[in-house]
């Protein structure tokens, strides 16, 4: 039976295997000293704490390039989200097949939401419709929602909303370039400014000489 250690566990993720240990223990996880953790049952202590262990219906709105590429994501169904409807505002998509599933309208949203018990929805409309969206997901039931749409939704509470925004990230990346730019200015200008002060030391050192060679110390009386 595959086993892991807390200071291997610990490496791999960047923390103090203490505080590891710690955590793990409010999972009811408390390992065997000399041996580890036993990995199969801890990925499951880990998945029931997140929610995982059970089957998750999501319902994406909104099929344009972004809706389709997060239909066709394989990373739902192995993290225990199903994909249980495509839904699209374009009579036009009515039918289409998109990752196996056929888009269907909205029209059609409140009867798909309650026939699958669906509680997370994901928006994936222009800015202009997720709003529209929004509302009708939560009157008919939905609870969470992911929002890509470029725009804040505003819920009522006890609604949570998540908002992925591209751009946002793109920035934050930018301005790390930035940083990182800004600090290799500053070293090259230093490593310049090095090289400056050491030539300055040279010919100082070289204007010292007399036509016999160094000038000495001490002068001779």
């Amino acid at each position: 039976m595959p086993t892991v250690s807390s200071e291997e566990l610990a490496t791999a993720a960047g923390v103090n295997s203490a505080k590891l240990r710690k955590d793990f223990s409010y999972l009811g996880s408390y390992g065997t000293r000399g041996v580890g953790y036993d990995v199969e049952y801890l990925v499951y202590q880990i998945s029931r704490e997140l929610g995982l262990t059970q089957d998750w219906p999501v319902v994406i709105v909104g099929i344009g390039n972004l809706g389709a590429a997060l239909a066709n994501y394989g990373g739902f169904a192995s993290r225990g989200f199903r994909v249980a409807a495509l839904i699209d505002a374009d009579p036009a998509m009515a039918g289409k097949p998109v990752a196996g599933l056929p888009v269907r309208h909205t029209d059609e949203l409140e009867a798909i939401i309650s026939d699958n018990g669906v509680s997370i929805g994901v928006i994936a409309t222009p800015a202009g419709a997720a709003q529209q969206v929004c509302d009708r997901l939560v009157a008919a039931g939905v609870t969470s929602i992911l929002n890509f749409a470029p725009t804040v939704l505003s819920v009522p509470e006890g609604v949570d909303v998540r908002k992925v925004d591209l751009s946002i990230e793109l920035q934050i990346l930018a301005f790390h370039e930035q940083r990182k730019a800004g600090e290799d200015s500053a070293s090259a200008a230093a490593t310049a400014s090095a090289a400056r002060s050491g030539a300055g030391g040279v010919r100082s050192s070289a204007s010292r000489k007399g036509p016999d060679g160094d000038v000495p110390a001490v002068m001779p009386a």
